[in-house]
């Protein structure tokens, strides 16, 4: 266990980056990014979902706050962990082939979810321009990369590839299209 370090100090940098930026990205309402990140939850959820959802934009604004706080702290806490030199080896160990079959079908679930005819994907692709578009095949590549890297079981490819998804889909949350796929009576009455 002593050569762990480095992989937790690794995957704390990367977890602490995430938080931060969706953090303050989402808490701000930075060009209504929390309105869009709403609209995404309430769109996201398979075969129907709630006729009037539980918590609103406020919600998710103060969740985002909670790691706007936190993240900067395990960002410090993973950069001060691998300048003392711990490495690890980087590998994760041998994943079941049950648990990769299983990973891989939701991820093509979830990627099937986003490219649907409605989905948030399609619709950047569409609407969007060439950020959009970018941010739209970056945020299908990571989520397919993720997959494959955790079932190759190279941790820290695995821990990046999930970072640069992460930032594609903030990327795609903070360029709204102007309102456009808001209805701003729905989003401000709860």
């Amino acid at each position: 266990m002593a050569g762990s370090g480095g992989d937790s100090g690794f995957f704390s940098v990367m977890w602490g980056l995430w938080a931060t930026g969706f953090g303050w990205v989402i808490a701000t309402d930075f060009r209504g990014a929390a309105q869009r990140f709403y609209l995404l939850s309430r769109s996201s959820v398979p075969f129907g979902g709630m006729s009037r959802p539980a918590v609103g934009v406020g919600f998710f604004r103060v969740m985002a706050a909670v790691f706007a706080l936190i993240g900067p702290v395990v960002l410090i806490g993973g950069v001060l962990e691998l300048a003392r030199g711990e490495t690890g080896s980087g590998r994760l160990p041998q994943m079941p082939v049950l648990f990769i079959a299983g990973m891989g079908l939701i991820g093509a679930f979830w990627l099937w979810v986003l490219w649907r005819r409605n989905g948030l994907l399609r619709r950047e692709w569409a609407d969007g321009a060439g950020l959009q578009r970018g941010a739209a095949a970056v945020l299908t590549a990571a989520l397919v990369g993720f997959v494959v890297t955790m079932a190759l079981g190279h941790q820290i490819v695995m821990m990046s590839v999930w970072l640069i998804g992460g930032l594609a889909g903030l990327v795609l949350l903070a360029n709204s299209r102007d309102g456009r796929d808001s209805d701003p009576a729905d989003t401000e009455s709860h």
